[in-house]
């Protein structure tokens, strides 16, 4: 039986192009204007993605909470493996997410500046110096293709640039692997990794 049996052409079209975008991305977040229709439909048709991509070995995760949609992978495979300092800065980001949450209602958005990154950084005393803005640039973009973040500013070496966290972060850096974050910033502090390691924290 033809998965898309029944389906108007134009949805089997949309069908087809949100399952690569998911597995090229990871994430939809109903957050993001951009991807907020994608989402619904994924609602929609929700079975019907959860037995497509299942056969490829992947999980279809929906957290209509949080308005997110996550895929991974069971096979440990088509994985982003972040570097040192991308990691450091998603585990910087899912800290502020908290700690900006705890002071907005529940609907509201999520903001820091770059300011804001380079201030735990230098709080939490990972290193002597800011973080260079080359690598900020480059980490922060690679996580907007993922759709944890949003640039709501061009310069990204203006220390006002502000940056929306999106829901997605709360998946990608779970909450019980809060309790781990400040374990791996302090092994980021005592210097026990080098600026070449490959860190262990992943995108599915």
């Amino acid at each position: 039986m033809n998965l898309l049996e029944g389906m108007l052409q134009k949805d089997q079209d949309e069908f087809r192009r949100i399952c690569n975008k998911l597995i090229n991305v990871c994430f939809l977040c109903k957050q993001n204007e951009a991807t907020r229709s994608d989402y619904y439909f994924v609602l929609k048709y929700k079975e019907k993605f959860v037995e497509l991509l299942n056969t490829l070995g992947y999980r279809v995760e929906i957290n209509e909470e949080y308005g997110v949609i996550q895929l991974t992978n069971g096979l440990n495979t088509n994985r982003q493996n972040l570097k040192l300092y991308e990691s450091i800065i998603l585990l910087l980001l899912r800290i502020l997410f908290d700690e900006k949450k705890r002071e907005l209602s529940v609907s509201d958005e999520v903001i820091v500046n770059l300011g804001d990154i380079q201030d735990k950084f230098l709080s939490l005393k990972i290193r002597e110096k800011m973080i260079d803005k080359t690598t900020m640039s480059n980490t922060l973009r690679m996580l907007r293709r993922y759709q944890l973040v949003e640039l709501l500013d061009n310069d990204l070496k203006n220390e006002e640039s502000r940056i929306l966290i999106y829901n997605s972060i709360l998946m990608a850096v779970r909450v019980e692997d809060i309790k781990k974050v400040h374990e791996k910033i302090e092994t980021y502090r005592k210097g026990k990794q080098t600026d070449e390691e490959i860190d262990p924290t992943e995108i599915d």
